[in-house]
Protein backbone atom coordinates (compact mmCIF):
# COMPACT_ATOMS: atom_id res chain seq x y z
CA UNK A 1 0.00 0.00 0.00
CA UNK A 2 1.42 3.31 -0.88
CA UNK A 3 1.36 6.89 1.30
CA UNK A 4 -2.11 7.58 -0.08
CA UNK A 5 -5.73 5.75 -1.04
CA UNK A 6 -6.82 5.15 -4.26
CA UNK A 7 -10.74 5.42 -3.77
CA UNK A 8 -13.69 4.24 -6.37
CA UNK A 9 -16.87 5.50 -5.90
CA UNK A 10 -19.89 3.60 -7.04
CA UNK A 11 -23.03 5.39 -7.10
CA UNK A 12 -23.45 9.03 -7.68
CA UNK A 13 -27.21 9.83 -6.70
CA UNK A 14 -27.37 12.47 -3.92
CA UNK A 15 -25.76 11.50 -1.06
CA UNK A 16 -22.78 10.26 -3.83
CA UNK A 17 -22.02 13.30 -5.54
CA UNK A 18 -22.04 14.63 -1.73
CA UNK A 19 -19.23 11.87 -0.99
CA UNK A 20 -17.61 13.30 -4.51
CA UNK A 21 -17.37 16.62 -3.73
CA UNK A 22 -15.48 16.93 -0.24
CA UNK A 23 -13.20 14.03 -1.36
CA UNK A 24 -12.37 16.43 -4.43
CA UNK A 25 -12.20 19.63 -2.30
CA UNK A 26 -9.62 17.66 -0.56
CA UNK A 27 -10.83 17.12 2.71
CA UNK A 28 -9.93 13.51 3.20
CA UNK A 29 -5.82 13.64 3.35
CA UNK A 30 -4.05 10.65 1.99
CA UNK A 31 -7.44 9.10 0.57
CA UNK A 32 -7.49 10.33 -3.27
CA UNK A 33 -11.30 9.64 -5.40
CA UNK A 34 -9.46 8.44 -8.67
CA UNK A 35 -12.65 6.44 -10.03
CA UNK A 36 -16.36 6.72 -10.12
CA UNK A 37 -19.18 4.19 -11.28
CA UNK A 38 -22.84 4.95 -12.42
CA UNK A 39 -25.09 3.19 -14.65
CA UNK A 40 -26.37 6.77 -15.82
CA UNK A 41 -23.62 7.74 -18.20
CA UNK A 42 -24.03 11.78 -18.14
CA UNK A 43 -23.88 11.71 -14.59
CA UNK A 44 -19.84 10.95 -15.38
CA UNK A 45 -19.35 13.47 -17.88
CA UNK A 46 -17.77 16.39 -14.86
CA UNK A 47 -15.58 13.66 -13.43
CA UNK A 48 -13.77 12.61 -16.43
CA UNK A 49 -13.25 15.89 -17.38
CA UNK A 50 -11.14 16.06 -14.17
CA UNK A 51 -9.51 13.22 -15.19
CA UNK A 52 -11.26 10.60 -12.75
CA UNK A 53 -11.67 7.23 -14.44
CA UNK A 54 -15.26 6.53 -15.12
CA UNK A 55 -17.18 3.22 -15.32
CA UNK A 56 -20.52 2.32 -15.66
CA UNK A 57 -19.91 -1.40 -14.16
CA UNK A 58 -19.37 -1.61 -10.84
CA UNK A 59 -17.94 -5.18 -11.09
CA UNK A 60 -15.46 -3.99 -13.52
CA UNK A 61 -14.00 -1.42 -11.49
CA UNK A 62 -13.66 -4.21 -8.76
CA UNK A 63 -11.74 -6.11 -10.67
CA UNK A 64 -9.68 -3.57 -12.34
CA UNK A 65 -7.12 -3.31 -9.61
CA UNK A 66 -6.92 0.35 -10.31
CA UNK A 67 -8.36 1.35 -6.64
CA UNK A 68 -7.33 0.47 -2.92
CA UNK A 69 -10.74 0.77 -1.78
CA UNK A 70 -14.41 1.60 -2.73
CA UNK A 71 -17.17 3.66 -1.02
CA UNK A 72 -20.31 2.14 -2.20
CA UNK A 73 -23.37 4.78 -2.21
CA UNK A 74 -25.87 2.91 -4.55
CA UNK A 75 -30.06 1.37 -3.76
CA UNK A 76 -30.01 -0.78 -0.68
CA UNK A 77 -29.83 -3.71 -2.36
CA UNK A 78 -26.80 -3.29 -3.91
CA UNK A 79 -24.93 -2.41 -0.88
CA UNK A 80 -24.05 -6.63 0.17
CA UNK A 81 -22.88 -7.89 -3.22
CA UNK A 82 -21.01 -5.05 -3.98
CA UNK A 83 -19.69 -5.17 -0.40
CA UNK A 84 -18.86 -9.29 -0.74
CA UNK A 85 -17.55 -8.79 -4.21
CA UNK A 86 -15.23 -6.04 -3.26
CA UNK A 87 -13.72 -7.85 -0.27
CA UNK A 88 -13.32 -10.84 -2.28
CA UNK A 89 -11.35 -8.90 -4.99
CA UNK A 90 -8.65 -7.46 -1.70
CA UNK A 91 -10.00 -4.30 -1.81
CA UNK A 92 -11.33 -2.51 1.63
CA UNK A 93 -14.79 -1.50 1.89
CA UNK A 94 -17.00 1.93 3.21
CA UNK A 95 -20.37 1.52 3.26
CA UNK A 96 -23.45 3.62 2.86
CA UNK A 97 -26.27 3.28 5.05
CA UNK A 98 -27.99 0.18 5.40
CA UNK A 99 -25.10 -1.79 4.91
CA UNK A 100 -27.73 -4.43 3.06
CA UNK A 101 -31.10 -4.44 2.35
CA UNK A 102 -32.29 -6.88 4.89
CA UNK A 103 -30.17 -8.83 7.99
CA UNK A 104 -29.51 -11.55 5.97
CA UNK A 105 -27.85 -9.85 3.44
CA UNK A 106 -25.86 -8.23 5.78
CA UNK A 107 -25.03 -11.63 7.67
CA UNK A 108 -23.52 -12.80 3.94
CA UNK A 109 -21.55 -9.63 3.58
CA UNK A 110 -20.18 -9.73 7.63
CA UNK A 111 -18.93 -13.45 6.56
CA UNK A 112 -17.32 -12.04 3.58
CA UNK A 113 -15.54 -9.73 5.80
CA UNK A 114 -14.70 -12.65 8.47
CA UNK A 115 -13.23 -14.26 5.66
CA UNK A 116 -10.99 -11.13 5.06
CA UNK A 117 -10.33 -9.99 8.15
CA UNK A 118 -7.15 -7.99 6.41
CA UNK A 119 -9.66 -5.64 4.50
CA UNK A 120 -11.19 -2.15 6.73
CA UNK A 121 -15.02 -2.78 6.40
CA UNK A 122 -16.57 0.16 7.84
CA UNK A 123 -20.27 1.57 7.40
CA UNK A 124 -21.27 5.53 7.32
CA UNK A 125 -22.90 6.41 10.52
CA UNK A 126 -21.83 9.78 10.61
CA UNK A 127 -23.39 10.98 13.59
CA UNK A 128 -21.21 8.84 15.81
CA UNK A 129 -19.07 12.44 15.06
CA UNK A 130 -21.63 14.60 16.44
CA UNK A 131 -20.35 15.85 19.94
CA UNK A 132 -23.98 15.90 20.81
CA UNK A 133 -24.57 12.45 20.70
CA UNK A 134 -20.69 11.79 21.65
CA UNK A 135 -21.34 13.82 24.95
CA UNK A 136 -24.20 11.85 25.68
CA UNK A 137 -22.31 8.46 25.54
CA UNK A 138 -20.37 10.39 27.85
CA UNK A 139 -22.90 10.59 30.57
CA UNK A 140 -24.28 6.86 29.87
CA UNK A 141 -20.55 5.21 30.13
CA UNK A 142 -19.46 7.74 33.21
CA UNK A 143 -22.39 6.60 35.23
CA UNK A 144 -23.00 10.43 35.48
CA UNK A 145 -26.97 9.41 34.30
CA UNK A 146 -27.20 6.10 37.05
CA UNK A 147 -28.98 4.03 35.81
CA UNK A 148 -30.77 3.60 32.64
CA UNK A 149 -34.69 3.62 32.79
CA UNK A 150 -36.37 4.53 29.74
CA UNK A 151 -35.54 5.96 26.13
CA UNK A 152 -38.44 8.41 23.76
CA UNK A 153 -37.24 9.10 20.59
CA UNK A 154 -40.10 11.03 18.58
CA UNK A 155 -38.35 11.54 15.28
CA UNK A 156 -40.64 13.09 12.68
CA UNK A 157 -39.18 15.82 11.33
CA UNK A 158 -38.45 13.56 7.93
CA UNK A 159 -41.17 15.25 6.14
CA UNK A 160 -41.68 14.19 1.97
CA UNK A 161 -43.33 14.43 -0.54
CA UNK A 162 -45.01 12.85 -3.22
CA UNK A 163 -42.33 14.60 -5.71
CA UNK A 164 -39.47 12.86 -3.46
CA UNK A 165 -41.09 9.35 -3.73
CA UNK A 166 -41.25 9.91 -7.21
CA UNK A 167 -37.47 10.91 -7.90
CA UNK A 168 -36.77 7.24 -8.15
CA UNK A 169 -38.00 3.85 -9.31
CA UNK A 170 -36.87 1.90 -6.29
CA UNK A 171 -37.68 4.55 -2.98
CA UNK A 172 -40.49 3.71 -1.09
CA UNK A 173 -40.78 -0.21 -2.73
CA UNK A 174 -40.24 -4.08 -0.73
CA UNK A 175 -37.98 -4.70 -3.75
CA UNK A 176 -35.76 -1.50 -4.21
CA UNK A 177 -35.76 -0.55 -0.97
CA UNK A 178 -36.78 -3.00 1.49
CA UNK A 179 -38.16 -0.53 3.81
CA UNK A 180 -39.73 2.73 4.45
CA UNK A 181 -39.27 5.37 6.96
CA UNK A 182 -36.84 3.75 9.28
CA UNK A 183 -34.34 1.79 6.38
CA UNK A 184 -34.01 4.96 4.66
CA UNK A 185 -34.27 8.59 6.55
CA UNK A 186 -33.86 7.02 10.40
CA UNK A 187 -30.89 4.65 10.43
CA UNK A 188 -28.84 6.61 11.52
CA UNK A 189 -30.85 7.43 14.73
CA UNK A 190 -31.84 3.73 15.10
CA UNK A 191 -27.37 3.50 14.81
CA UNK A 192 -27.36 6.67 17.41
CA UNK A 193 -29.84 4.45 19.79
CA UNK A 194 -28.03 0.71 19.61
CA UNK A 195 -24.53 2.54 19.91
CA UNK A 196 -25.36 4.41 23.15
CA UNK A 197 -27.25 1.81 24.62
CA UNK A 198 -26.55 -1.37 22.93
CA UNK A 199 -28.75 -3.90 20.76
CA UNK A 200 -33.04 -4.31 22.32
CA UNK A 201 -33.86 -8.07 23.61
CA UNK A 202 -37.48 -7.18 22.28
CA UNK A 203 -39.21 -5.00 19.58
CA UNK A 204 -42.82 -4.37 18.57
CA UNK A 205 -43.79 -2.33 15.75
CA UNK A 206 -47.06 -0.61 14.61
CA UNK A 207 -46.87 0.26 11.32
CA UNK A 208 -48.41 2.19 8.63
CA UNK A 209 -47.92 1.94 5.30
CA UNK A 210 -48.31 4.19 2.91
CA UNK A 211 -50.21 6.46 5.47
CA UNK A 212 -49.17 9.81 3.98
CA UNK A 213 -47.80 8.64 0.59
CA UNK A 214 -48.99 6.77 -2.40
CA UNK A 215 -46.26 3.79 -1.43
CA UNK A 216 -46.34 0.73 -0.26
CA UNK A 217 -43.99 0.69 2.71
CA UNK A 218 -44.02 2.25 6.37
CA UNK A 219 -44.13 6.10 6.55
CA UNK A 220 -45.46 6.34 9.89
CA UNK A 221 -43.94 3.96 12.81
CA UNK A 222 -44.18 4.04 16.91
CA UNK A 223 -41.86 0.69 18.35
CA UNK A 224 -41.91 -0.34 21.38
CA UNK A 225 -38.36 -1.30 22.42
CA UNK A 226 -36.94 -3.42 26.00
CA UNK A 227 -33.26 -3.54 26.47
CA UNK A 228 -31.95 -5.64 29.35
CA UNK A 229 -32.16 -4.64 33.08
CA UNK A 230 -35.48 -3.39 32.02
CA UNK A 231 -34.84 -0.08 30.00
CA UNK A 232 -38.01 0.47 28.20
CA UNK A 233 -38.13 2.69 25.49
CA UNK A 234 -40.74 4.56 22.53
CA UNK A 235 -39.17 5.21 18.81
CA UNK A 236 -41.34 7.42 16.74
CA UNK A 237 -41.01 8.16 12.58
CA UNK A 238 -42.69 9.77 10.23
CA UNK A 239 -42.47 10.70 6.57
CA UNK A 240 -45.81 12.55 6.30
CA UNK A 241 -45.91 14.81 9.47
CA UNK A 242 -45.38 18.51 9.09
CA UNK A 243 -44.02 20.80 11.01
CA UNK A 244 -42.45 17.53 12.72
CA UNK A 245 -40.70 16.92 15.87
CA UNK A 246 -37.38 15.69 16.69
CA UNK A 247 -37.19 15.30 20.82
CA UNK A 248 -34.67 12.70 22.71
CA UNK A 249 -35.58 11.65 26.19
CA UNK A 250 -32.85 9.80 28.11
CA UNK A 251 -33.69 8.83 31.56
CA UNK A 252 -31.59 7.47 34.32
CA UNK A 253 -31.29 7.42 38.21
CA UNK A 254 -29.78 10.18 37.98
CA UNK A 255 -31.58 12.93 36.02
CA UNK A 256 -32.45 12.67 32.54
CA UNK A 257 -31.46 14.47 28.90
CA UNK A 258 -33.45 16.47 26.57
CA UNK A 259 -32.33 17.19 23.54
CA UNK A 260 -34.93 19.59 21.58
CA UNK A 261 -34.66 22.52 18.78
CA UNK A 262 -30.88 22.57 18.70
CA UNK A 263 -30.71 22.45 22.67
CA UNK A 264 -29.35 19.88 25.15
CA UNK A 265 -30.32 19.72 28.93
CA UNK A 266 -29.40 17.47 31.73
CA UNK A 267 -31.95 17.33 34.39
CA UNK A 268 -30.03 15.96 37.25
CA UNK A 269 -30.85 14.98 40.34
CA UNK A 270 -29.27 15.55 43.45
CA UNK A 271 -28.97 12.08 44.41
CA UNK A 272 -29.89 8.93 42.85
CA UNK A 273 -33.67 8.92 42.35
CA UNK A 274 -33.85 4.74 43.77
CA UNK A 275 -31.53 5.46 46.69
CA UNK A 276 -34.02 8.43 47.57
CA UNK A 277 -37.22 6.34 46.97
CA UNK A 278 -35.80 3.59 49.67
CA UNK A 279 -34.59 5.76 52.14
CA UNK A 280 -36.85 9.19 52.41
CA UNK A 281 -39.60 9.05 54.59
CA UNK A 282 -41.94 11.32 52.26
CA UNK A 283 -44.51 10.19 50.17
CA UNK A 284 -45.03 12.83 48.09
CA UNK A 285 -41.20 14.16 47.83
CA UNK A 286 -38.69 14.11 45.00
CA UNK A 287 -34.68 14.84 44.65
CA UNK A 288 -33.33 18.08 44.85
CA UNK A 289 -32.79 19.11 40.76
CA UNK A 290 -30.27 20.99 39.35
CA UNK A 291 -30.83 22.12 35.06
CA UNK A 292 -27.44 21.89 33.23
CA UNK A 293 -27.22 23.21 29.90
CA UNK A 294 -25.04 21.65 27.58
CA UNK A 295 -23.63 23.53 24.82
CA UNK A 296 -22.87 21.50 21.73
CA UNK A 297 -21.49 22.52 17.63
CA UNK A 298 -22.53 21.06 15.26
CA UNK A 299 -19.69 18.40 13.69
CA UNK A 300 -17.67 20.02 10.79
CA UNK A 301 -17.58 17.85 7.41
CA UNK A 302 -19.11 14.78 9.39
CA UNK A 303 -18.78 12.78 6.32
CA UNK A 304 -15.28 13.26 5.93
CA UNK A 305 -14.04 12.45 9.10
CA UNK A 306 -15.38 9.22 9.15
CA UNK A 307 -13.68 9.18 5.42
CA UNK A 308 -10.59 10.20 7.32
CA UNK A 309 -11.10 7.11 10.08
CA UNK A 310 -11.69 4.99 7.38
CA UNK A 311 -8.24 6.32 5.69
CA UNK A 312 -6.25 6.16 8.64
CA UNK A 313 -7.91 2.35 9.35
CA UNK A 314 -6.16 1.60 6.80
CA UNK A 315 -3.16 2.96 6.08
CA UNK A 316 -2.10 3.05 9.71
CA UNK A 317 -3.89 0.12 11.33
CA UNK A 318 -6.46 3.15 13.05
CA UNK A 319 -9.61 1.29 15.32
CA UNK A 320 -12.27 2.06 13.53
CA UNK A 321 -15.18 4.45 14.67
CA UNK A 322 -17.93 2.48 12.87
CA UNK A 323 -16.82 -0.38 11.96
CA UNK A 324 -19.09 -2.27 9.49
CA UNK A 325 -19.83 -4.98 11.43
CA UNK A 326 -21.82 -2.37 13.97
CA UNK A 327 -24.37 -1.43 11.05
CA UNK A 328 -25.89 -5.18 11.66
CA UNK A 329 -27.77 -3.30 15.08
CA UNK A 330 -29.79 -0.46 13.36
CA UNK A 331 -30.76 -2.74 10.34
CA UNK A 332 -32.02 -5.59 12.15
CA UNK A 333 -33.62 -3.36 14.68
CA UNK A 334 -35.38 -1.63 11.29
CA UNK A 335 -35.96 -4.77 9.83
CA UNK A 336 -37.41 -6.04 13.06
CA UNK A 337 -40.13 -3.22 13.77
CA UNK A 338 -41.64 -3.46 10.50
CA UNK A 339 -41.57 -7.58 10.72
CA UNK A 340 -43.08 -7.57 14.33
CA UNK A 341 -45.78 -5.00 13.20
CA UNK A 342 -47.04 -7.26 9.80
CA UNK A 343 -47.05 -10.60 12.02
CA UNK A 344 -49.07 -8.63 15.00
CA UNK A 345 -46.40 -9.71 17.90
CA UNK A 346 -43.51 -8.88 20.26
CA UNK A 347 -39.89 -9.83 18.24
CA UNK A 348 -36.94 -11.05 20.62
CA UNK A 349 -33.66 -10.06 19.31
CA UNK A 350 -31.94 -11.28 17.29
CA UNK A 351 -33.81 -12.38 14.41
CA UNK A 352 -34.79 -14.59 11.82
CA UNK A 353 -32.70 -12.70 9.06
CA UNK A 354 -34.14 -15.60 6.84
CA UNK A 355 -37.25 -15.58 8.03
CA UNK A 356 -37.66 -11.85 7.07
CA UNK A 357 -35.61 -12.37 4.08
CA UNK A 358 -39.13 -14.43 2.66
CA UNK A 359 -41.54 -12.11 3.47
CA UNK A 360 -39.44 -9.46 1.71
CA UNK A 361 -39.59 -11.38 -1.09
CA UNK A 362 -43.45 -12.53 -0.91
CA UNK A 363 -44.16 -8.43 -0.38
CA UNK A 364 -42.55 -7.62 -3.29
CA UNK A 365 -43.60 -10.56 -5.65
CA UNK A 366 -47.33 -9.62 -4.39
CA UNK A 367 -46.63 -5.39 -4.74
CA UNK A 368 -49.06 -3.43 -7.53
CA UNK A 369 -47.79 -0.30 -6.97
CA UNK A 370 -47.23 0.85 -10.25
CA UNK A 371 -44.40 4.17 -9.96
CA UNK A 372 -44.21 7.14 -11.83
CA UNK A 373 -40.94 8.34 -11.86
CA UNK A 374 -39.96 12.16 -12.27
CA UNK A 375 -37.11 12.83 -13.88
CA UNK A 376 -34.97 15.43 -12.29
CA UNK A 377 -36.44 14.79 -8.84
CA UNK A 378 -33.80 15.33 -6.10
CA UNK A 379 -33.16 14.25 -2.17
CA UNK A 380 -32.69 17.06 0.16
CA UNK A 381 -29.73 15.75 1.45
CA UNK A 382 -28.31 18.32 3.05
CA UNK A 383 -30.97 19.11 5.63
CA UNK A 384 -30.94 15.51 6.91
CA UNK A 385 -27.20 15.07 7.57
CA UNK A 386 -27.62 16.06 11.02
CA UNK A 387 -30.85 14.75 12.43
Amino acid sequence: MSSSLRLGLIGLGNIGRHHANYLLEGKVPRCALTAVCTTTAAKLEPYASRGLATWTDAQALIRSGTVDAILIATPHYDHAPLGIAALEAGLHVMVEKPIAAHKADAERLLAAAARHPRQVFAGMFQLRMEPRYQELRRLITSGELGTLVRVNWINTDWFRTEAYYASGGWRATWAGEGGGVLLNQCLHNLDVLTWLLGPPQSVRGFAQLGRFHQIEVEDQITVHLEWPGRVQGVFVASTGEAPGTNRLELVGSRGKVVMEDGRMRFYQNAVDMLEFSRTTTGGFTKPDLTEIPIPFENATDPHAQLMRNFTAAVLDGADLIAPGAAGLHSLELANAAVYSSLMEKTLALPMDGLAWEQMLRELAAASSVKKAVRVGGTDDFAASFRR
